[in-house]
């Protein structure tokens, strides 16, 4: 009990959280200085939004970045407001403009931008109440004591971060195996079938994604205590490969259903493999060594089919993935130990990046730009609302402004209905007067209670933070009933000014990324066939090409998904985009397939291998062409099949899955002349060619 309770990932997560919160407050209570106990605990907001509590191997250094600039913006905050006779507006501005270059150096020092600037917002809060050195202590003795607090804990439990990755993992390729063959005759429309199993397909590439990222800022493949999770990893790569293989022959499977009861067999091997998945996730979460396993009735069951059926090849497709995944699930060894790439992450130094980011180009100066425009307005807001210091609004307009309109739009609902019921809860509660020691243990399982749920319900959680806040401040002030109505208002001015930004301030629209997320799915798609076809395959490259295409597809598919949210655009483009995207994820599936064939030596003579190969990329650039000069053209299928170039009758399995995806070029490439008709006629949209991202 105490396993699943110590180790499950919300609640160590809101232990750590809530720890780290509270023991400065308690420690302050201790020695009779509540205030700067409660003060103390603001800085863990700044920590945590700059990603500092990530475990990486550049731990401190990143620590020692972070506090830094934590200072430095409480520092220029100070000095502006009080000796320079510098508007806010300009300040935030400056400050927004000058710290934006972190985005360029990489994702996660991006997160130091938004961090740096809240630092800057609570030292407004307290500007001229204390002198100038106590803010820059507090962020610098704060961001230390966050810094030894997490990386005590990490110590505890060192593999912890990485265990829970790979449990959702194997619980994700649980669900979607079970998904994917629990109603195999409903597949038969893809249209309706296949977007609920991208989505789950979707989810499990994204893990992936994260345990390599993991792996890599921890450098485990240097460190012996990690060796047992990275051979869970390499199973989980094995899984997933032949998980999301895909005969797509409805025909057969349909014909073969009628013919027998290979129905019933499948789903029993599926189900047989998501309950031995999910036990393996909780192993690998709370600790425990796997049980022995074995799937030998299930197997033979499925073989049996397959011979009795020898001319339907959906039996035998079968039967070979899932006696593969079987044999993996039994000796909890990968099927071939490859060597995990290294995650090549753009990680720019600071001259670089700072040149790459004084160009108009730049999409990190564009977002900081944004960023400051927002937080301009709500300053100017403040001052004609005759508001001294409008930190309220600005917090809130950094807190719910996310990467992107639809996560935004999510977040500014959760913000305004949660500090709504949380700001009622607050008044109702403070007519009560109660004492000093009964609100604080209060205020410590409220925290709890709002750190479980944060990371599944962020509204849920706002309640419990928003009561805190108010308590907080009577703590402080001893008058916080005057607060409630007017933090009101400045949360709600705060969350429509964050919309307006996404909205109407260079948006970064999704729907208008669609085609270069294509080109580049196209483009890791003809690597990946290159590859397979070439005379010696290499296991490693191979691997790693497959995981390119299956990120490559899942970027497409997560801008189409945003961009049916978004507003203001033509449906019939993103319904025909959306019928792309469905036999691309046909192109993914057969590619996972041929990448097993090409790692078994199932190849094809070096004649017929180059002939396969220069149709695959006639195909695939064409298709590319179709996207990038977005010109008015035929709508007529293109023949790209050349009969005299490619065999007839009889086809090996790996010439069946080149003739599919061929297949599928063909309808993508018709759709993109269809699709064309239907495009916007603003913006990005009146551009003919692609624009490359600057390098």
């Amino acid at each position: 009990m105490w396993r699943r309770l110590i180790y499950h990932p919300e609640v160590n997560y809101a232990l750590r959280q809530t720890l780290v919160l509270c023991l400065p407050v308690a420690i302050g209570l201790i020695f009779g200085n509540l205030q700067a106990g409660l003060l103390f605990s603001l800085v863990p907001a700044c920590c945590n939004m700059a990603g500092l509590d990530t475990p990486h191997k550049r731990f401190f250094k990143r620590l020692i970045i972070g506090g830094s600039l934590f200072a430095l913006s409480s520092l220029l905050m100070q000095l502006m407001l009080l000796y320079t006779p510098v508007p806010l507006p300009v300040i935030l501005m400056g400050m927004a403009l000058l710290l934006g270059v972190t985005a360029e150096i990489s994702a996660l020092h991006a997160r130091l931008l938004p961090a740096s600037l809240i630092a800057a917002i609570f030292t407004l809060s307290m500007a001229g109440n204390m002198p100038i050195w106590k803010p820059m202590l507090l962020y610098v003795s704060g961001t230390i004591w966050y810094g030894v607090f997490n990386w005590f804990w990490f110590w505890l439990w060192r593999e912890q971060p990485l265990r829970e990755s790979l449990s959702l993992l194997y619980r994700q390729l649980a669900d979607y195996c079970e998904a994917k063959y629990g109603l195999l005759t409903q597949h038969t429309d893809p249209e309706k079938a296949l977007p609920p199993l991208l989505a789950r397909q979707q989810k499990a590439v994204d893990l992936i994604t994260v345990c390599y990222q993991q792996m890599h800022m921890l450098a485990a493949n240097q460190q012996n205590g990690y060796k047992r999770l990275l051979r869970a990893f390499q199973v989980a790569l094995d899984l997933q490969e032949h998980i999301s293989v895909s005969l797509h022959q409805p025909e057969e499977v349909q014909k073969l259903v009628e013919q027998s009861h290979a129905e019933a067999v499948i789903r029993w091997n599926a189900q047989t493999i998501a309950a031995r998945l999910r036990v393996l996730a909780d192993d690998i979460l709370y600790h425990r060594y796997p049980r022995r396993f074995a799937m030998d009735k299930q197997i033979d069951a499925l073989e049996k089919i397959a011979r009795q059926h020898p001319d339907n090849p959906v039996g035998q497709f079968c039967h070979y993935h899932f006696s593969r995944i079987a044999r993996v699930l039994r000796t909890q060894r990968p099927l071939y130990v490859r060597d995990l790439m290294e995650d090549r992450q753009r990680r720019l130094p600071l001259w670089p990046a700072l040149k790459s980011y004084l160009s108009f180009k730049s999409a990190a100066l564009r977002n900081a730009a944004r960023l400051g425009v927002m937080l301009t307005v709500a300053s100017l807001l403040g001052a004609s609302l005759h508001l001294p210091k409008p930190y309220w609004i600005l917090m809130t307009v950094m807190f719910v402004t996310q990467n992107g309109y639809g996560a935004t739009r999510v977040r500014i609902l959760h913000r305004s209905a949660g500090t709504m019921a949380g700001l009622a809860i607050a008044g109702i509660a403070l007519h009560f007067h109660f004492p000093q020691g009964f609100a604080l243990t209060a205020m410590l399982l409220i925290t709890l209670v709002s750190y479980l749920f944060i990371r599944t319900s962020y509204g849920w959680a706002t309640i419990g933070f928003t009561v805190t806040a108010v308590y907080t401040l009577q703590l402080i002030t001893l008058s916080a009933e005057q607060y409630i109505v007017p933090r009101l208002i400045d949360t709600l001015l705060g969350c429509l000014i964050a919309f307006g930004g996404m909205v109407w301030l260079w948006p970064q629209w999704q729907s208008g990324l669609l085609r270069q997320n294509a080109h580049d799915a196209l483009e890791a798609d003809q690597d990946a066939i290159r590859l397979i076809l070439s005379s010696d395959p290499e296991p490693t490259p191979l691997a790693w090409q497959r995981m390119k295409v299956n990120q490559a597809h899942n970027a497409l598919f997560n801008s189409l998904n945003q961009a049916m949210q978004e507003p203001g655009f033509n449906s019939h483009y993103l319904e025909d985009m959306k019928l792309w995207v469905t036999h691309s994820q046909f192109i993914v599936e057969h590619i996972n397939a041929m990448t097993t064939l090409a790692r078994e030596h199932n190849m094809l003579t070096p004649d017929l291998a180059q002939r396969y190969l220069q149709t695959c990329e006639i195909a695939l650039q064409r298709c590319q062409q179709r996207l990038e000069y977005d010109g008015p053209g035929e709508t007529k299928d293109a023949v790209i099949l050349d009969s005299e170039a490619l065999p007839t009758g009889p086809l090996s399995t790996l010439e069946q899955h080149l003739q599919r995806v061929l297949g599928h070029l063909n309808t993508m490439h018709t759709i993109s002349s269809v699709a064309w008709r239907q495009r916007p006629h603003h913006g990005i949209w009146l551009n003919r060619r692609l624009r490359r991202p600057s390098s």
